[in-house]
């Protein structure tokens, strides 16, 4: 979380970047408060400078969070999605949002489930890194066969 702090200067490495869209989303998952407005008060509360790669994230995260629930619980095995961590489903629904609508060559789909997974095994339980791997293979594997269709 220091390094997270640190990049009050400027901007973070992508790896920092996205774990700091991670704690956005995870704190999201409990408060009613627009994403804009958990930015806003993680930025005066924590004299941090949100990083303009989490902050696209988190926003668009926001904005298709109805879209991006859909598709991680069309690839949950045996699981509904209110059962998921919190931990998890942050996770999920940061690299779904990568995968599915930040397409681009700076964000290749093996890094950002590699990331995911680190961050499981970071933040999360002895199970969620394997979960969470599992479920991004499954949906990217679902997202390159809708792009070869």
């Amino acid at each position: 979380m220091e390094e997270l702090l640190a990049g009050k200067t400027g901007k973070l490495k992508r790896r920092e970047a996205r774990e700091q869209a991670f704690w956005l989303l995870f704190e999201k998952t409990f408060r009613e408060e627009k994403m804009s407005e958990l930015m806003e008060c993680a930025e005066e509360a924590l004299e941090m400078k949100i990083d303009p790669y989490a902050s696209r994230v988190a926003l668009l995260s926001e904005e298709k969070q109805e879209e991006i629930d859909r598709r991680i619980e069309e690839n949950l095995r045996g699981w509904k999605l209110r059962r998921l961590s919190k931990v998890a489903l942050s996770l999920l629904r940061l690299s779904v949002c990568e995968i599915c609508f930040l397409r681009s060559k700076n964000v290749p789909v093996s890094v950002s489930i590699n990331e995911a997974v680190e961050l499981a095994k970071q933040y999360g339980s002895e199970k969620d890194s394997a979960y969470v791997n599992g479920v991004l293979s499954s949906v990217a594997k679902a997202e390159s066969g809708a792009e070869n269709a």
